[in-house]
């Protein structure tokens, strides 16, 4: 089951008067503002840009008495931090179209979001096996490699929002398990590891189904 509201968004709902609103607003940038940076950051490499779309999101999410916020329901389908990643890319996309106008691409995915996950496709592959990198000037090395970053792109992509940002927060944002089990709601570090365990299995068994070779 999904979580009911978190305690610092039941705090903004219910706070009363300006100083109450200032405190249960404090609350709730310090409960979410680790995931909030690595979503900006995500979408742009540029240190300014991306604390530009980080100050954004947190203007938009607080503009209108919580508007944004208030549309959170915990329905059972997912976590408030799942839900909040989802608003928080949304909001920093359309930022950075908005400053810099749309990526000359005809697909549906911007230059940054294509970026992101080839990123995390590297990190993820890496870890699966670090041995399987393309050699200079081997054909057959970088033929294996171009072969499994495609089944690895399609497996990730095929993913579950709540595991792409399980990957993501491990491999690319490099936080500990307890950090992790913090922001998404895991019950102990040895659930995040756990779930992270079986998603390398069953990425490393892609990889096997695609014939890619030195999976172990």
């Amino acid at each position: 089951m999904a979580d009911p509201h978190p305690p610092e968004l039941t705090r903004l709902f219910t706070a009363t008067d300006p100083p109450a609103h200032d405190a249960a607003w404090a609350a709730f940038v310090a409960a979410h503002s680790r995931l909030l940076l690595h979503t900006a950051r995500s979408l742009n490499h540029d240190h300014d840009a991306a604390m530009d779309g980080y100050a954004h999101v947190l203007e938009a999410l607080r503009s209108d008495n919580y508007r944004r916020l208030r549309a959170y329901v915990a329905d059972g389908r997912g976590k408030f931090s799942t839900w909040l990643v989802v608003v928080a890319r949304r909001l920093c996309l359309d930022f950075h179209r908005q400053r810099y106008g749309r990526a000359r691409d005809t697909g549906s995915d911007s230059r940054e979001q294509r970026a992101s996950r080839r990123r995390l496709v590297d990190l993820v592959a890496a870890e699966i096996d670090p041995e399987l990198t393309p050699s200079a000037g081997d054909p057959a090395s970088d033929l294996q490699a171009r072969d499994r970053e495609a089944a690895l792109t399609a497996a990730l992509s095929a993913l579950a929002a709540r595991d792409r940002l399980l990957l993501a927060l491990r491999f690319e944002e490099d936080l500990s398990a307890r950090e992790i089990g913090q922001l998404m709601g895991f019950a102990t570090p040895f659930h995040v590891y756990r779930r992270l365990n079986a998603l390398l299995m069953e990425l490393r068994q892609v990889l096997k189904r695609r014939g890619v070779d030195g999976t172990h």
